[in-house]
């Protein structure tokens, strides 16, 4: 009976190679694999190695034969490349085992997502410049019914062969931190967070709206994370003291803020996508900074009524009446754009990684401004609740008080992005120091509005609670903390040799997940208990633009800040942390490595 089962097998196989033909020569040969390839370097040396990774979705509800399909007669899925180049080694991932009617035994097949990796060598003969070279996996689909014809899904791509000694640059880390290329039938894997797939997986399988959907669900967790925070007391300062009216008008304000974040943050994404350099390096410009500081001291000089941002005539009817506050809102949201796009994550880095890959400048666009979108939703609601209060009834000096503390508020946010271009030593006082000067101006000097009880009451409670936290801040703290050493090209090699682990913090001034990594996490004595076993350096990114810098950028591959990299006692990177984790979290990461 089986050896029938195989006569009948063999026969079906051999009447669809006769068919392939004629099914290729009308166009009938239905491509149930869809994806596409990536390189690991921008570039290879003759004789030289690099990874390729196909990124691949099968259509429902069909399959197609591993590696080892478990029949010897079913016709295995198999990966190829165009000579010159050689693949040395190939990663497929795990297969299931299903049965079907014609084989006794399950058959080993994949489905549905797939990645797929190998080690292609190149030739030491190949002369330098760009090849062309077709990358192909040849397969046999079925569905639960039927088979079809052998098919093959190719793809060609571009390889630059650079002449010995030129710098070659990692691309792709999202894609291939998925691969192991060592261990047969590896799963996909993430380096980052452990997720089961990566953000470019879930993009290259998704249709348009979905992906815009799924990044726009980024944006919104993104607030969740600390790099936020200094947009929550903005909004409410700017939008407290500068908005009012109807719902309406509130709603048009909040949307020209959310619609100028969008703007500058998918710019700055696909800048940096498409250039490789830092995301959100541009708080590291000196001008950029001296930029920012203008506009919180405009706005907040506006709260005091020095001058008023009003919208066109037109503009203010289509809006509900009120001139005042929409080329402001629109400008802030533009400026706070620069300011959130700092807020990095495995989220943000996997998009700039897929976005870069992809080249696409339009799609990456949308994809960055969906991001933002998602991003700058809840600001929209804050401020509307914000605006409100010059709404609430028998406005009169007391509403002049409320501008006055929200314009206070701005001047603060002056301060905190003016801090980096001081000196070490002044730039944690600086915010604290003004603070406190707020609180004794609104305590002692500013008269307005102090013969309303309820409004002067509140403002004393305010204006205490400000003192006591800035007194705090600037109270000594007797925190302890990893005992950091300096990064050198030096002390990492030795670490290597000397097969010691080690934990690379690269961080800016700029960066305020950094700051809190260095206040919650890197503080926590068992955190730094478990540190001493590992050689701790850490890397000053704060001027990205400068020359030793972008070095060390393009060595560790460096999307953003802050990035931890954990380096076990072999010298591999075995965990890539990108934005702010717990102590408890970290402990379990470094706990793990040997």
């Amino acid at each position: 009976m089986r050896k029938s089962k195989k006569l009948i097998t063999i026969a079906v196989f051999a009447l669809m190679f006769v068919a392939q033909s004629a099914f290729a020569q009308f166009g009938m040969l239905k491509q149930v694999v869809h994806g596409d390839v990536f390189l690991s370097t921008n570039a290879v040396h003759p004789g030289g190695e690099f990874k390729i990774a196909l990124n691949l979705k099968i259509d429902d509800k069909w399959h197609i034969n591993s590696v080892k399909p478990n029949e010897p007669d079913l016709i295995a899925s198999e990966l190829v490349i165009e000579k010159p180049f050689e693949i040395i080694k190939k990663e497929f991932p795990k297969a299931e085992n299903l049965k079907f009617s014609f084989s006794d035994v399950p058959v080993s097949v994949y489905q549905g997502n797939i990645l797929i990796g190998a080690i292609v060598k190149t030739p030491d003969t190949i002369s330098v410049g760009k090849h062309s070279v077709k990358v192909s996996l040849n397969y046999q689909a079925c569905n639960n019914l039927s088979c079809l014809p052998p098919n093959s899904f190719s793809k060609v791509i571009e390889i630059n062969v650079v002449p010995a000694g030129t710098e070659i640059k990692q691309i792709n880390s999202e894609i291939f931190s998925g691969l192991k290329l060592g261990g047969e039938n590896a799963k996909i894997t993430s380096a980052q967070n452990g997720e089961s797939s990566s953000i470019g997986n879930t993009l290259s399988s998704s249709g348009f709206l979905l992906s815009i959907i799924f990044v726009f669900l980024g944006g919104l967790a993104l607030n969740l994370t600390p790099c936020v925070y200094p947009l929550i007391p903005i909004t409410v300062g700017y939008f407290g003291g500068q908005a009012g009216g109807s719902t309406k008008h509130l709603a048009f304000l909040g949307a020209l803020y959310v619609l100028g974040i969008a703007l500058t943050y998918s710019v700055v994404g696909v800048v940096t996508s498409l250039s490789g350099a830092v995301f959100g390096a541009l708080l590291q410009n000196p001008i950029v900074i001296i930029f920012i500081v203008v506009v919180f001291i405009a706005l907040g000089l506006s709260q005091f009524e020095v001058y008023e941002f009003k919208l066109p005539d037109s503009w203010a009817m289509k809006a509900g009446g009120a001139k005042s506050g929409g080329f402001g809102a629109f400008f802030m949201g533009l400026t706070m754009g620069i300011v959130a796009a700092p807020c990095i994550g495995p989220f943000v880095i996997g998009l700039v990684t897929y976005v870069a890959a992809k080249g696409d400048p339009l799609y990456g666009f949308l994809m960055f401004f969906f991001l933002a979108l998602g991003l700058g939703t809840p600001y929209f609601v804050l401020a509307i609740f914000s605006g409100k209060i010059k709404s609430l009834p028998k406005a009169g000096d007391w509403m002049r008080g409320v501008e006055h503390i929200f314009g206070l508020i701005l001047f603060g946010a002056a301060v905190y992005f003016l801090a980096p271009l001081m000196p070490r030593s002044v730039q944690h006082y600086m915010l604290p120091v003004f603070a406190i000067i707020s609180a004794i101006y609104l305590l002692f000097i500013d008269k307005t509005a102090n013969k309303i009880k309820t409004f002067f009451t509140i403002k004393v409670i305010f204006s205490l609670l400000i003192f006591a936290a800035s007194v705090y801040a600037l109270w000594p703290a007797n925190k302890g903390e990893i005992p950091w050493k300096k990064y050198t090209q030096t002390r990492f090699e030795a670490s290597l040799q000397n097969h010691h682990k080690m934990i690379i913090d690269f961080y800016a001034d700029w960066c305020i997940p950094c700051k809190e990594l260095d206040a919650q996490t890197f503080s926590d004595a068992k955190v730094i208990k478990a540190a001493e076993s590992f050689d701790n350096y850490k890397v000053d990114m704060t001027e990205s633009l400068s020359e030793a810098t972008e070095k060390v950028r393009k060595k560790f591959d460096i999307k953003g800040m802050p990035t931890v990299l954990i380096f076990n006692s072999e010298g591999k990177e075995v965990q890539r942390i990108t934005g702010f984790v717990p102590p408890e979290e970290f402990l379990k990461i470094i706990n793990k490595i040997k």
